[in-house]
């Protein structure tokens, strides 16, 4: 699971960025000061790091500068500051985005989600192993295997690629032709009357009632969400 960083001396703010990271599979960790912030950065265990520019003890500024001297991970500033020239000093330190408060979270979880692929792309750390969990259900993406409540299911390849594509993207919704285009991509023959056919397949085999979802839910008129 990816570990995100949040240094900032807003309690409120603080909070409701973790739970909202967290709500989006990530596991967060709040530095309310500019010296805690600093010394837990530098231990190297995180995959994002959010930073406020006004902070006791050490300004976002010199955290900045001073995590990109000696790490090469992403980077976001989230700040009240909204002048071009700070946006321009944040990011001329070393900054990977700037995010301007009042914000929000869902864009946020995106920015950070974003910048996740991007690096693990560019310098080829993205993990071969990965577990994605949400409440009883547990897939585990090295061995394409599936848990609910402890047994391991068998899917289909896509119906496997739906499940993860859906859990990985918690709370968001998304069309049928969104899905189709996913999995089957554009040039697949057939229609998106297949993606309700196989979710409900995918149904079936996770939830305890599929007339009253707990994960795959149905917006009407739209599509699908994955409730986390």
């Amino acid at each position: 699971m990816k570990q995100i960083l949040i240094i900032e001396d807003d309690n409120n703010i603080a909070e409701l960025e973790k739970d909202y990271l967290e709500l989006n599979g990530y596991t967060a960790e709040i530095a309310r000061d500019g010296n805690t912030g600093i010394k837990n950065a530098l231990l190297g265990i995180y995959d994002v790091i959010i930073v406020d520019l006004m902070l006791p003890g050490k300004s976002g500024y010199d955290i900045v500068k001073e995590i990109r001297d000696k790490l090469e991970i992403p980077i976001i500033i989230v700040s009240a500051k909204n002048e071009d020239i700070d946006k321009i000093r944040g990011l001329g330190f070393g900054a990977d985005d700037y995010l301007t408060k009042p914000f929000s979270p869902a864009e946020l979880a995106a920015r950070v989600k974003a910048h996740i692929i991007r690096y693990e792309r560019l310098s080829g750390k993205k993990s071969a192993y990965e577990i994605i969990t949400h409440k009883s259900l547990e897939i585990r993406t090295d061995s394409h295997k599936v848990f609910v409540r402890g047994k391991e299911v068998i899917f289909t390849t896509k119906e496997y690629e739906l499940l993860v594509f859906l859990a990985s993207n918690p709370n968001i919704v998304f069309t049928k032709e969104q899905l189709f285009d996913s999995i089957w991509g554009e040039d697949y023959y057939g229609d998106t009357a297949t993606v309700a056919v196989h979710i409900q397949k995918i149904r079936k085999k996770i939830e305890k009632d599929q007339t009253n979802p707990e994960y795959i839910e149905t917006i009407w008129g739209t599509g699908y969400r994955f409730n986390s």
